[in-house]
């Protein structure tokens, strides 16, 4: 029997242990996608405790003490942090299987050097710990990302936003690590959804231009996707609840946008309408610059429309919602690329039943001169476990070329989260192992380790222009 977490966790096999161990442990970490924020980093945040660093806003964590039966005002309420804490590591030793409680022991071990097991009883010691820990001084939020050999974070941001603290990033000269806007204009598309009307005055007001008809709207999104490329951006990301593709006359976006400034209401079809324009629209600009667009997709969200209200939006009432678009997508994407408007491109699903379908489209429009241009996306949101993860790198070996895989993200408000990567890379060389020692691969160590530092780290370098900006 194999020691709980040992060095060589998740590592099967020899071949696995040295691909690892020798080339996929080292590399830095490219996390090009996360929620973390840019103000928190310039100001090298810090936290006074484990509960303010793990609950404060991780509804991965408030998922598995509702799970456990942890009453609401215990998980988002006001107890204490000590509380809080104690509720979460009574509720954690029953999530075996869940990646929560790989990525809670990876964190204690790597950032804090604790070598116990968390549940109720030890809560008391890995708190005090873990107290203690955080007030020395490479613990801030910096530090963390230091510690971490974090090269490149890539933040989510909105059109609207100034990215004053992305400029002060960028002219501190003991801030090593590069950190860059992502352009995320979701909420200038969704005209179908609460609060359109007053975001478009937004971003009217921001970018000077006032905001009429689908040519005053794409000229106030160019100006701002201007600002993004000046402070760095390399990269936009769309969350679509699914994919689409409603082609219309400029005529009739017009109206449609016209619908929308007046409040009236507009049907489904009128608003994938706008939101397809807006997407080719983007994509051509996003060509224009080099930008990566990711795609995220097949979300259904707010599930629990009482708890909707009293908490808002991505607390934890999200779930994976199968939608057939693959024509869509399909058709979407062709209409870039007839135009030459098709841009270096990731597509994610949160629906595990689409990996193949994934595998198979990015073939139909991969483009000379980039290796990979169209990626399937690694394991995102309830995928980022090690089945969706092999799964996703199964697909994609299947179907594509792994070898030219971007890697993976922590898609993480938290800045503990980059020990991901680490699962990620123990389960990518645990996978490349079993092929190689069953027979499948030649057993050539320097290409495989050199394929792995790709995968982990040299291929989204190249993807993402880093240092290039």
């Amino acid at each position: 029997m194999k020691p709980f977490m040992d060095k060589d966790f998740l590592l099967s096999t020899p071949t696995a242990k040295t691909l690892y161990h020798d080339y996929a442990a080292s590399c830095p970490i490219v996390d090009y996608h996360c929620h973390v924020s840019p103000q928190e980093i310039y100001e090298d945040k810090r936290f006074e405790n484990i509960a303010q660093v793990w609950l404060g806003g991780d509804h991965y964590k408030w998922r598995v003490m509702r799970s456990n039966g942890v009453a609401e005002k215990d998980i988002t309420g006001n107890p204490s942090d000590r509380d809080k804490f104690q509720k979460f590591a009574e509720a954690l030793p029953r999530a075996i299987g869940n990646p929560m409680y790989h990525w809670c022991h990876l964190e204690l071990k790597r950032f804090f050097g604790y070598e116990g097991i968390l549940n109720g009883d030890t809560a008391e010691e890995v708190w005090n710990l873990t107290a203690e820990k955080l007030k020395e001084p490479n613990m801030g939020v910096r530090g963390l990302i230091a510690q971490s050999n974090v090269a490149f974070v890539g933040t989510t941001d909105d059109p609207v936003d100034s990215l004053e603290w992305h400029k002060k990033l960028a002219e501190d000269p003991t801030m090593k690590t590069v950190v860059a806007p992502s352009f995320r204009p979701d909420k200038a598309l969704n005209i179908d959804k609460a609060g359109w009307k007053a975001y478009i005055a937004k971003l009217s007001e921001v970018s000077g231009v006032e905001i009429v008809d689908l040519e005053s709207l794409k000229a106030a999104l160019r100006l701002r996707i201007e600002h993004f490329d000046a402070h760095g951006c390399r990269a936009s990301d769309h969350a679509l609840d699914y994919t689409l593709y409603v082609p219309a006359t400029d005529d009739e976006i017009n109206e449609i946008i016209r619908k929308g400034l007046a409040d009236e209401p507009v049907t489904q079809d009128e608003a994938d309408a706008l939101k397809t324009a807006l997407l080719l629209f983007c994509a051509a600009e996003y060509t224009r610059l080099g930008w990566a667009m990711q795609l995220h997709y097949n979300c259904l969200r707010n599930n629990n429309s009482a708890m909707f209200e009293q908490l808002g939006p991505d607390t934890g009432f999200d779930s994976i919602g199968p939608y057939n678009g693959a024509a869509g997508l399909a058709k979407l994407l062709d209409a870039m690329n007839v135009t030459g408007n098709l841009p270096k491109t990731i597509l994610y699903s949160l629906d595990p039943g689409d990996n193949e379908f994934i595998g198979t489209l990015i073939g139909c429009f991969q483009g000379e001169g980039v290796r990979g241009k169209i990626q399937h996306g690694s394991g995102w949101w309830f995928n980022d476990n090690k089945v969706g993860m092999q799964d996703q790198m199964t697909s994609l070996a299947n179907l594509g070329l792994l070898g030219n895989f971007i890697g993976m993200l922590t898609d993480s408000r938290s800045f503990l989260s980059y020990t991901r990567h680490e699962y990620f890379r123990r389960i990518l060389c645990n996978l490349i192992g079993d092929w190689v020692e069953n027979g499948e691969y030649p057993a050539d160590i320097p290409a495989l380790g050199a394929m792995v530092q790709d995968i982990c780290y040299n291929n989204a370098k190249e993807y993402f222009c880093l240092g290039d900006k």
